[in-house]
C-alpha cells in the first residue's frame, strides 16, 4: 500500500510539471483575456518550486491524505489548463462577447488553486519555508485577481453592441468594424481563417447553432467584407480553401493590375483621388514632379499613400486559389522615401497651423483632419512633428467651423494610444467639453465622440469628469440629433465605468433620457440605455429614481419581446434592482415576467441565461415572503 502510495504521489508531482510546462508553452492568447492569461501563467509557475521540493523529498512519508490534496491540486491545475487553452485557441469574437463569463471561470480556476494549495499539508511533505512562502504569495495574488475589475472588456462590448445593433446607422461603419477587427486582431486572411475554424469548433462543441453563433457568424463576415475577403462559410464542411467561391476564369482581374504597369499588384496603395496603384510605381511617377493622378489626371489634394489592405487580401487570396505566385518583392520596399516625403507635407501642415493668414491656416486643418483619418501612420507622424499642441491651441480659435474641423482631428488622432495622454497633457479635455456645450452640431457629436476615445484611458476618465463634462454629455444624450444622442451615450457609457462619474451622472438628471430611450422604439437605442442603467443600478440614488412600476413594467415587455441582446440587459437590470427591493421583483412577477424568463433559461444568450436563472432563483424566496 505505502509503496503505491509513492508510485502514485510521483506520477501526479510528474502531471503536474507537465501540465504547467504545458500551459506555458500557450503563446496566443486573446486579446480580450491577454492580460489575464498572462498574469495566471506566471502564479501557476510559481509552484514549479514546491512541485520540485515534493519530487525530491522521501515518498514513503507521504499519506493517503498528502496523495489526495496532490491529486485535487492537479484537477485545479487541469481546470486552469483547460480555460488557458480556450483562451489561446477559442473563437476571438466569442471570447469577446462573453468576456464577463469567462472572467467567472478564472474566478473559478481562483477559488480551486486556492482550496487546493490551502489543502497540501505542508509540513507532512516537508516543505520549506521559503518555498511555503512563495506559495503564500501567489495564494495572496489570486484572491487580488479576484477583487480587480477590468474596464477593457467593457469598452470593447459598447463597440460590439453599435455593430449588432440592427437599427443603428452605424453598424457598418468600416471605420468602427476596423477598430473592432484590430482590437480582436481579426485583420489578416490567416487570421480570419483562423477564427473561422475556432467558431466551427465551437458550434461543434455547442452541439448546434444558436442565436449567439449568428451573431459571431455575422460579424465574421463584416470583417471579411472589410478585409476584402470573398469567402462562404460552411459550417458543416472542413474550413479550407475549397469552401471560396471558384473564379471562373484564371485570367487576372483587371483591378489587381496596376494602371501604371498593368502588372499584378503585390503592395496596392491608395492616392488622394481613390484610385489604387502598386506602391513603388506611384511613387516613382510622383518623384518625376507629376502631381496628378495618373488614371483620372486630376490633381492630387496631397501626396500621401493609404495602404489598400482589402485589395492586398483579395489578390492574396485570388493567388491561393488559382496557385499563381506573387512576384518576391519586398512591399514596404520604398516605405522609407514614403514616409520621408509625407513627413516633410505633414511638417508644412503643422507650422501652417500657426499661420497669421486664414485660408492657409484653415486649409492646413482641413487637410490634417483628413490625414489624420487615413492610416496610424499619419497620427504618429502628426504628433511626432507637434502638430497635438497647435491643434489643441485652435480649439478656442473664435469659429465654429475652425473649432468643428480641429476636434474632429483631434478626434482621429485620439485613436493611437499615445496620443490620447498627449491631447490630455496638452489640456484639450476642458476646451472640448466647452465645444461640446456650445459648438455645432457637427462640432458637438464628435466632441461627444473625442471624450469616448479619450475616455478610454482610466485617468481621462477622472479628468472628464472633474473637468463637469458630465452634464453637457447628458444634455446631448436628451437633445441632441440621433447620432448625437448616439454618441453622448456611448461616451456615457464609458465614462460611468469610473465610480465618481456614476454618482455625477444621476446628479446630471441622466435617468429620465434613458428611460425615454427605452420608451421612443424609433431611436434604436434600447440596448446602449440598458447598458448604462446597469452600470448606474449598483448607486441607491439610482436605483430609487428608475424602480418606479412603470419601469419595471418596461422591463419585462423588453424581457418578453425585446432582441437577445435587450432581453440580457434587462434581465440583469432587473436582477439588481430586485436583489435590492423584493416589492419590484413581486411587481414584476404581476407582470408576468415569469414564462419568458424561463424561456431565456432555455434559448438565451449564455450571460442571460445565468442572470434569468439567478432572477428566478431570487423570485421563488419573495414569493414566501409573508
Amino acid at each position: 500500500m505505502e509503496s503505491q502510495i509513492v508510485t502514485d504521489c510521483s506520477e501526479v508531482v510528474r502531471e503536474l510539471m507537465e501540465v504547467i510546462e504545458t500551459i506555458g508553452s500557450y503563446d496566443g492568447f486573446r486579446k480580450t483575456q491577454r492580460k489575464e492569461c498572462l498574469n495566471l501563467v506566471r502564479r501557476l509557475k510559481l509552484l514549479v518550486p514546491l512541485l520540485e521540493e515534493i519530487r525530491e523529498l522521501d515518498m514513503s512519508s507521504v499519506s493517503g491524505l498528502g496523495l489526495n490534496s496532490l491529486a485535487n491540486l492537479k484537477r485545479a491545475l487541469l481546470g486552469a489548463k483547460k480555460l488557458l487553452k480556450n483562451c489561446n485557441y477559442g473563437s476571438k469574437i466569442y471570447l469577446a462577447m462573453e468576456s464577463e463569463a469567462v472572467m467567472c471561470r478564472f474566478h473559478a480556476v481562483y477559488d480551486k488553486l486556492n482550496q487546493a494549495l490551502d489543502d497540501i499539508p505542508y509540513d507532512e511533505l516537508g516543505v520549506s519555508v521559503e518555498v511555503k512562502e512563495q506559495v503564500e504569495l501567489m495564494r495572496m495574488q489570486l484572491k487580488r485577481a479576484k477583487r480587480r475589475t477590468d474596464t477593457q472588456d467593457m469598452e470593447l462590448a459598447m463597440d460590439m453592441m453599435v455593430v449588432f445593433s440592427k437599427e443603428d446607422d452605424r453598424n457598418a461603419d468600416s471605420a468602427i468594424l476596423e477598430r473592432l477587427a484590430n482590437k480582436l486582431e481579426l485583420h489578416t486572411i490567416a487570421d480570419l481563417k483562423a477564427e473561422t475554424a475556432a467558431i466551427k469548433k465551437l458550434v461543434t462543441q455547442r452541439g448546434g447553432q444558436n442565436e449567439t453563433i449568428q451573431q459571431i457568424l455575422d460579424l465574421l463576415g463584416k470583417f471579411k467584407q472589410v478585409a476584402g475577403i470573398d469567402e462562404t462559410v460552411s459550417l458543416d464542411g472542413p474550413i479550407s480553401t475549397r469552401t471560396l467561391q471558384r473564379c471562373q476564369s484564371s485570367i487576372i482581374p483587371h483591378e489587381f493590375l496596376c494602371p501604371i504597369t498593368l502588372e499584378i499588384m503585390t503592395d496596392p496603395v491608395i492616392v488622394a483621388t481613390g484610385q489604387t496603384y502598386e506602391r513603388e510605381s506611384i511613387r516613382k511617377w510622383l518623384n518625376s514632379n507629376h502631381r496628378t493622378c495618373p488614371k483620372t489626371g486630376q490633381t492630387l489634394d496631397h501626396l500621401s499613400l493609404a495602404p489598400n489592405f482589402a485589395l492586398r487580401n483579395l489578390i492574396l487570396q485570388w493567388c491561393e486559389k488559382n496557385n499563381v505566385e506573387l512576384p518576391k518583392k519586398d512591399s514596404y520596399a520604398s516605405s522609407d522615401n514614403y514616409s520621408a516625403e509625407l513627413m516633410e507635407e505633414i511638417s508644412s501642415l503643422v507650422q501652417n497651423l500657426s499661420s497669421t493668414q486664414p485660408d492657409l491656416r484653415r486649409d492646413a486643418i482641413v487637410k490634417i483632419r483628413m490625414l489624420s483619418k487615413e492610416n496610424p501612420e499619419n497620427r504618429i507622424f502628426i504628433a511626432n512633428n507637434g502638430g497635438i499642441p497647435r491643434l489643441v491651441q485652435l480649439l478656442s480659435y473664435p469659429d465654429s467651423k475652425i473649432q468643428e474641423h480641429t476636434v474632429t482631428a483631434l478626434l482621429n488622432l485620439s485613436i493611437d494610444e499615445t496620443n490620447k495622454r498627449l491631447i490630455a497633457r496638452e489640456g484639450a479635455i476642458p476646451t472640448i467639453i466647452e465645444i461640446l456645450q456650445n459648438g455645432t452640431a457637427e462640432a458637438r457629436e464628435n466632441s461627444a465622440a473625442a471624450l469616448f476615445s479619450l475616455s478610454m484611458l482610466d485617468e481621462n476618465k477622472v479628468l472628464v469628469g472633474n473637468f463637469n463634462g458630465i452634464l453637457p454629455l447628458v444634455n446631448l444624450l436628451q437633445n441632441g440629433t440621433i447620432r448625437g444622442k448616439k454618441d453622448a451615450a456611448t461616451a456615457l457609457f464609458n465614462l460611468s465605468l469610473n465610480q465618481a462619474n456614476k454618482s455625477r451622472a444621476i446628479k446630471a438628471g441622466i435617468i429620465p433620457p434613458l428611460l425615454h430611450l427605452l420608451e421612443d422604439k424609433n431611436l434604436g437605442m434600447i440596448d446602449e440605455a440598458l447598458s448604462i442603467l446597469l452600470l448606474l443600478v449598483s448607486q441607491p440614488e439610482a436605483r430609487n429614481e428608475i424602480g418606479q412600476l412603470s419601469f419595471i413594467k418596461t422591463l419585462v415587455e423588453i424581457i418578453r419581446s425585446g432582441t437577445p441582446k435587450n432581453k440580457e440587459c434587462a434581465v440583469s437590470v432587473l436582477l439588481e434592482l430586485g436583489s435590492n427591493n423584493s416589492s419590484l421583483t413581486l411587481a414584476a412577477l404581476q407582470f408576468g415576467v415569469y414564462e419568458p424568463l424561463r424561456e431565456i433559461t432555455i434559448n438565451g444568450t449564455n450571460r442571460a441565461q445565468r442572470k434569468a436563472n439567478s432572477l428566478l432563483q431570487h423570485m421563488s424566496k419573495c414569493e414566501h415572503i409573508p
